[in-house]
């Protein structure tokens, strides 16, 4: 059994509440796991959002299992919650499972340039509370007969498709950072390698292909 010794409580309440949130979204979630010495890297892709999710997570030691320096391995999102004992900055790493399509590749690693143009932090939630206003105006408005899932569907990615300012940034993409609690704080920072782009904040980071650059086309690692 691996146990990770994580720097604090405070990382195990944050990584807690991100599997929580996951979880919301997709009750079966599983999640990718990478360390190697005092930091732990959780992916996940909320299927609401179409984005990949990452949190960052320190550990109090450097990650050592036997003769393993690294630890990479896909794992249940729900098994790794329960496996957290937040008043002892602990987390168990439950069996690995198959993991789904996207588990199997990753975003860059390295590379990453800054892209200008994002709005600050106040005006990507303002943006995101109007949006939703107007998914749900547009929705409500539907006569009933006319609100089938093909309907709200196309609504959806006719608002959740647009780009923030002239970043290239999918709207869905500011949404999913807020849903999953990055969006706090002080103001993001966008990146861009090749074909993605991450919107990193101090909380996490949500990757996303370029429009029409294709959905999940990613290096495989």
């Amino acid at each position: 059994m691996t146990v990770l010794q994580l720097a604090d409580d405070g990382e195990a309440a944050d990584l807690a509440a991100f599997l929580s949130r996951l979880l919301h979204y997709d009750r079966a979630a599983a999640v990718r796991l990478q360390a190697a010495g005092t930091a732990l890297a959780v992916f996940g892709r909320p299927p609401s959002f179409e984005v990949l999710a990452i949190r960052a997570v320190r550990l109090a030691k450097p990650y050592e299992n036997g003769l393993d320096v690294t630890l990479d391995v896909t794992v249940s999102a729900g098994e790794l919650l329960d496996g957290i004992e937040e008043s002892a900055a602990t987390a168990v790493v439950p069996a690995a499972v198959t993991g789904p399509p996207w588990a199997g590749v990753l975003p860059p690693r390295g590379g990453w340039a800054a892209v200008a143009g994002l709005p600050a932090a106040d005006s990507l939630r303002s943006m995101v509370a109007s949006v939703v206003a107007e998914f749900r105006s547009r929705t409500e408005s539907l006569a009933p007969e006319l609100r089938t899932r093909t309907e709200l569907d196309r609504i959806g990615r006719d608002i959740w498709s647009r780009t923030v300012a002239d970043t290239g940034l999918p709207v869905r993409a500011v949404h999913a950072a807020q849903a999953l609690g990055f969006l706090r704080g002080g103001d993001p920072v966008l990146l861009s390698c090749g074909a993605w782009l991450r919107l990193r904040t101090a909380f996490g980071s949500v990757a996303v292909r370029r429009a029409g650059v294709g959905a999940l086309g990613i290096s495989v690692r």
